[in-house]
């Protein structure tokens, strides 16, 4: 097989994309670099920025002059996205897509229809979730091949190894969307990767052999991503292996609708307060434009440790406003005690958070966390996962790397397992901020009663993107693997065989398919038990996954599953058998994870002639 020239690391964000690859062609010299991104950032300017921004604008008809969404391998398109997506289409929110990845994960609607902008009116242009990732990824395949490939085919984007980062809380359903969204933007050669697992590797990289002296046997160290849109948790354990260090991904989190952008609204709802004590009330599109300009407030500040305040302004209403615009400003005070107190409060390592909004009747939209304290969520993760942060860690060890330098052993932990993790890294754009990175630490801190380790971070908002580029080498034989695996248990629904009860449902087991941890690329078969599978007319099948139940093993049946297991979104579809129309045939299953990252489960029948394939996107019968 013929590796590409480049393997490259793709973090398809929230609220911001990033590109970093590396150049094997450059052999021993070779090291990861970050792709500059041409977007445009005012209306007929194009310049390269280190980030793209994940919005998609959708112009109204003569809205823009001509020539003024062009970009240098592209004139006349009906559609923006990056910086002037995001900053133009904060004033026409009914034509500016955002948050379009979390839509992506989110089984209440129909992902592949028009839905968005969700506001938008019904007349007015929309796309779907798949569609709207796919322009933001093929925004990036372009820019590379006007930047890197030029005219060399063999360069171009589509041809290299692409790692494709997930949030780790990421079902198989949002998986294979994810893949079909890059698919759509032409990368075939694609990998999936956890953004934790991502962030890890990145530091892995960039301490180089030093990760050694910074970690030991028997410790558990938490990733803590908190980005644009998500909060994502997993945990990483330290084993050993032949007086070698072993890295084991051995819990995720749920998925947490939990960002910075929770964080932009509460700035906002604090200006909009200074402003109504001046007899200024905002309407709700100005609370949206208060919004983005509070985050350029933030950042601007957090970015700048001497700056001690920033403006925000709002276009006016009506014909009182001086100057078309209200003016106020966001002191460094503000922005502090707004997002460490509100965000990242004290509280005991038992504490839950709030699971339910008060009001009886709520909007349709995207399931936001309820409860904005993330040292809440993260108290409950920890708490669901005692047992890892107890014990040995589960799973078999994954293969050594390199072996450390002459004189270098490997560092055996001097104290036993406690509750809590042992050090922690920090990633996502929202820690770029000191103080919220040090709040954080010093809740940690109160649950261990001391003694977490803070990892150094680097580049926080480009780290997953170069962490798949170097997961990218990894998976060449060169640098260290974490072993991962499915990063939850999953499990189909078997109907119960009962006597039919009046206004009662049959019970539904759970059948687990894949355990936790199980190998891209590998699979498992249960040809000790049978099920009858409905062929030839509509029919549901009902997954289910966990994040909890790490023990389970292929084919078990569990009758009592509910608080630990989760339904994921049904399947409803044909299975088609020619001349069994509505019949019900005996079959085995065997599941397997594929080298995507995605699952696929094969029901045989029991003759061995016919198989069925049931998987999340791809539902198809294929004969022996």
């Amino acid at each position: 097989m013929t590796l590409s020239r480049f393997v490259v690391g793709i973090d398809l964000g929230t609220t911001n994309c990033a590109l970093a690859y590396c150049d094997t062609g450059a052999g021993d010299a070779a090291m990861l670099q970050h792709l500059q991104l041409p977007q445009i950032v005012h209306a007929g300017v194009v310049e390269d920025r280190p980030l793209l921004p994940s919005f998609l604008y959708l112009p109204g008809p003569n809205e823009q002059p001509t020539g003024a969404l062009n970009l240098p391998w592209a004139s006349s398109r009906a559609y923006c996205v990056g910086e002037f997506a995001r900053n133009f289409g904060s004033q026409v929110p009914t034509r500016l897509v955002s948050s379009a990845k979390s839509w992506l994960c989110h089984p209440g609607v129909d992902r592949k229809q028009p839905i968005l902008p969700w506001k938008a009116p019904e007349s007015g242009r929309r796309v779907s979730p798949v569609e709207a990732s796919t322009h933001c990824l093929r925004h990036l395949v372009d820019a590379w091949n006007h930047h890197i490939a030029k005219d060399v085919a063999d360069h171009r984007l589509e041809n290299q190894d692409i790692i494709l980062t997930v949030p780790a809380s990421f079902d198989a359903v949002a998986r294979e969307l994810s893949v079909e969204a890059a698919r759509a933007a032409g990368l075939e050669k694609l990998t999936l990767l956890e953004e934790p697992q991502a962030a890890f590797y990145h530091w892995l990289d960039t301490s180089h052999d030093q990760w050694r002296d910074q970690v030991e046997v028997g410790d558990v160290v938490l990733v803590c991503d908190v980005g644009g849109g998500t909060t994502d948790l997993s945990l990483i354990a330290v084993s050993e292996e032949a007086g070698q260090l072993v890295l084991t991904r051995v819990a995720v989190g749920d998925h947490i609708l939990l960002g910075g952008d929770n964080m932009d609204l509460a700035l906002a709802h604090h200006a909009a307060a200074e402003f109504a004590k001046k007899g200024v009330k905002l309407d709700q599109g100005q609370m949206h434009m208060l919004w983005h300009s509070c985050r350029l407030a933030k950042e601007t500040m957090l970015g700048n440790a001497t700056q001690e305040s920033a403006p925000v302004t709002v276009l006016g209403r009506g014909s009182k406003v001086i100057g078309g615009t209200i003016k106020g400003e966001l002191s460094r005070g503000d922005v502090e005690k707004v997002l460490v107190d509100g965000f990242f409060p004290h509280c005991p390592p038992d504490a839950e958070p709030q699971r339910q909004r008060a009001a009886g009747f709520q909007e349709i939209g995207l399931p936001y966390a309820a409860d904005p304290a993330v040292s809440k969520h993260l108290a409950q993760f920890l708490a669901r996962h005692t047992e890892v942060l107890q014990q040995k860690p589960l799973g078999g060890p994954l293969t050594p790397g390199p072996s450390p330098p002459q004189g270098r052993g490997v560092k055996s932990a001097k104290r036993k397992h406690k509750s809590q993790p042992a050090a922690v890294l920090f990633n996502g754009g929202v820690f770029k901020a000191g103080p919220l990175r040090e709040r954080m630490l010093a809740v940690l801190n109160d649950w261990r009663k001391g003694g977490v380790r803070e990892l150094p971070a680097m580049d926080l908002d480009r780290a997953v993107a170069a962490g798949a580029a170097y997961y990218g080498l990894v998976r060449r034989g060169k640098g260290i693997r974490i072993r991962g695996g499915a990063a939850r248990s999953y499990y189909i629904g078997i109907e119960t065989s009962l006597p039919a009860v009046p206004g009662a449902a049959p019970p539904l087991k759970a059948l687990c398919v894949v355990p936790f941890g199980m190998e891209e690329g590998t699979e498992a078969d249960l040809p000790k038990q049978e099920f009858g599978l409905v062929v030839g007319e509509p029919a549901v099948f009902r997954f289910l996954g966990s994040t909890q139940r790490r023990n389970d093993t292929a084919g078990l049946l569990l009758e009592e599953w509910h608080g630990e297991i989760e339904e994921l979104a049904p399947l409803t579809t044909t299975l088609e058998a020619p001349g069994k129309e509505g019949r019900t045939v005996p079959v085995h299953l065997h599941s397997k994870v594929t080298e995507v990252g995605t699952l696929e489960l094969w029901c045989h029948s029991r003759d061995g002639k016919e198989r069925w394939k049931l998987e999340f996107n791809v539902r198809e019968r294929a004969e022996e």
